[in-house]
């Protein structure tokens, strides 16, 4: 009888799983069945075996583009998930204390905007910003008597990767702040008092009873945002186009020349789907160590 009532529940997945299919699946395995072809996107597909991932392998290129996927990772995971927890614990246990939730609300909105922005909207600002002629930022140098430190920010190899890696720091702050000050919601302000009774300080309070607390958001936003740079292309697209010299170059960006600038889509394919094997393997490892570290708690 309990599996005839749950028997209808399952209709419910269907949409997901049709829209699934068509949307991830079919698209995936036929982009693994190009990348083991030679094809210039017209005309018929030219079987290559294991040849694009022969290639890919000595391509210096792309382990330089995976090079800066990996500084893409520290700028959109690493550095964001560590502000955004001492920001999140400060707007919570200090602002919003002293000065009433309302404020903390708006300063939380006010981080989390340049997320609501489109990737485009944001990369075309900040590329003004940047700009070494009449950039906002050479100009407010020049203003304070730093002229000398003035720089071409986006066209110098040396500096044009920091740069991009500050824009999606800025741009990547507001989530995790939003997750994590939402993970605080549940946690029990009488540790807080027990803590701040023992004379813990607000720094002790916050490694010892917020980070611990919070733990499974933290897992969250450091999977979410190091996935989320693995696959960064619009601020590279809009920023520098991977340049300069292949500087700030990307995978993701590195398959799509391969598939418009150079119609070597069989390769592009091959980028794209070692990438995507690269996404999966992470994704599953991450959960798989998520899952025993809840296990031993319990």
């Amino acid at each position: 009888m309990s599996r005839q009532r749950e028997y209808p529940y399952t209709l419910f997945l269907i949409p997901g799983a049709l829209a699934f299919l068509a949307v991830i699946v079919v698209p995936f395995l036929m982009n693994t069945g190009i990348s083991f072809t030679h094809w210039q996107g017209v005309g018929t597909p030219e079987w290559a075996g294991l040849d694009n991932y022969r290639t890919l392998l000595d391509d210096d290129a792309f382990w330089e583009s995976f090079r800066h996927s990996l500084a893409m990772v520290v700028a959109m995971a690493a550095i964001p998930t560590a502000l955004g927890l001492v920001l999140a614990a400060a707007l919570f246990d200090f602002v919003g204390k002293r000065f009433g939730s309302r404020t903390a609300s708006v300063l939380r909105a006010c981080f989390y905007l340049p997320q609501v922005l489109p990737i485009a909207v944001a990369g075309i600002v900040w590329s003004w910003i940047l700009a070494p002629e009449d950039g906002a930022l050479n100009d407010l140098l020049k203003a304070v008597g730093l002229g000398s430190l003035r720089h071409d920010w986006l066209g110098d190899p040396d500096l044009a990767l920091y740069s991009v890696m500050g824009v999606m720091v800025w741009v990547q702050l507001g989530f995790p702040l939003v997750v994590f000050m939402a993970g605080l919601q549940r946690v029990d302000p009488a540790l807080y008092e027990a803590a701040e009774l023992d004379g813990a300080s607000w720094w002790r309070r916050f490694w010892h009873v917020t980070l611990p607390q919070i733990r499974p958001e933290i897992f969250v936003v450091l999977l979410w945002c190091t996935i989320a740079a693995l696959k960064v292309f619009g601020a590279v697209y809009v920023l520098t186009k991977g340049g300069p010299g292949g500087a700030t170059n990307v995978p993701s960006y590195f398959s799509f020349q391969s598939f418009f600038e150079t119609t070597q889509v069989g390769y592009g394919s091959a980028v794209s789907t070692v990438l995507t094997v690269i996404i999966l393997a992470l994704a599953l490892v991450a959960l798989r160590l998520q899952t025993r570290a809840e296990d031993r708690e319990r």
